[in-house]
């Protein structure tokens, strides 16, 4: 049955992300979607038509009819769209970064803040079924170190690659480090866009952790992985081709339990290896990330990726990129 009070959403710019986002919300049950919004009006027509929703003239008109704002619109974009959103009482969905600066993001928290509204920002990665696992996992990380690599497209190339690419795994690592960041080193190249490219940067934590993140988007193939490494425990989390892989050390052999083989480490069986490899479900991860923002509103709740979260990676990713800067600058 179909609940007579659906979360009304509209969606606001559907260029390549945004007609995914409208592909997944018309899933979603208990949902109404008000119509779409964009600068250009011959896009805007033809995804309307495609979807079957209206096409608003304005972005006034869309929000005045909305509960919530889904909002995929260019980085540059995003904290004056939210700022209008808010002014209309709508919950905020933001594409990853949250908003160019720092200032910006603190500033749209205090107004949602100030009138109860949500914001959740589109770090998908936390929705992959394969870094799900780990959810269930004791984890105490004390080195991790995270590869996402992408062939060069000119979409994106507005921003630099830290707040591109880079900036998933930062959210990535934050969630499960659990600990602020204390010292950031960084280096990065311009190779085929007038900004970064390619990067790396080291993160240490306050309770000893370190992460060493490279991304880069002029790669020849892709890949998306992060090698998590704590005491007798290693994880491996291949987010592209969603394969998750245990290694535990132990000091005597287990029975092997669902989906484990148990090897020895060394000649005189004194420890072992049991590795794991779980079935990982079959899922959208933009879909259950859509759904999870709708059921937030729902239940009154602060999302998985809240906007607390998404602004502490922002800064971490911003003082990464003012420290290549000046690198630049200095060379």
């Amino acid at each position: 049955m179909r609940n007579p009070n659906p979360i009304k959403i509209g969606v606001i710019g559907v260029g390549h992300l945004g007609n995914f986002h409208l592909q997944q919300l018309k899933t979603i049950p208990d949902v109404e979607i008000t119509g779409l919004y964009d600068t250009s009006t011959e896009r805007a027509e033809t995804m309307a038509r495609e979807h079957g929703v209206i096409a608003h003239r304005s972005l006034t008109d869309l929000l005045a009819a909305s509960d919530a704002a889904d909002i995929v619109t260019p980085t540059l974009t995003h904290f004056e769209v939210g700022q209008q959103a808010l002014e209309n009482n709508c919950h905020l969905f933001i594409e990853k970064p949250i908003t160019q600066t720092i200032e910006q993001a603190q500033t749209l928290l205090e107004n949602a803040n100030q009138r109860q509204k949500l914001i959740q920002v589109g770090h998908i990665e936390q929705f992959n079924p394969a870094f799900r696992v780990l959810a269930g996992q004791p984890l105490a990380p004390r080195f991790i170190e995270a590869h996402r690599l992408a062939p060069f497209v000119d979409r994106g190339t507005d921003v630099p690659v830290i707040l591109d690419l880079m900036i998933h795994d930062i959210d990535l690592i934050l969630s499960l480090v659990q600990s602020p960041v204390c010292s950031i080193s960084a280096t990065g190249v311009k190779v085929a866009s007038e900004s970064v490219d390619i990067a790396n940067a080291r993160l240490e934590f306050e309770n000893g952790a370190i992460a060493n993140i490279t991304s880069s988007r002029i790669s020849m193939y892709k890949m998306r992985k992060l090698r998590i490494f704590q005491e007798k425990t290693y994880f491996s989390v291949d987010l592209l081709n969603r394969i998750t892989e245990i290694y535990r050390v132990v000091d005597q052999a287990p029975a092997p339990g669902p989906d484990e083989l148990v090897k020895p480490l060394d000649g005189n069986n004194k420890k072992y290896v049991v590795y794991r490899k779980p079935q990982i479900p079959k899922e959208n991860a933009l879909n259950q990330e859509l759904r999870h923002f709708i059921d937030s509103i729902r239940q009154s709740a602060q999302p998985l990726v809240n906007g607390y979260s998404a602004a502490k990676a922002l800064e971490v990713a911003i003082h990464i990129q003012q420290m290549i800067d000046r690198q630049a600058v200095g060379g």
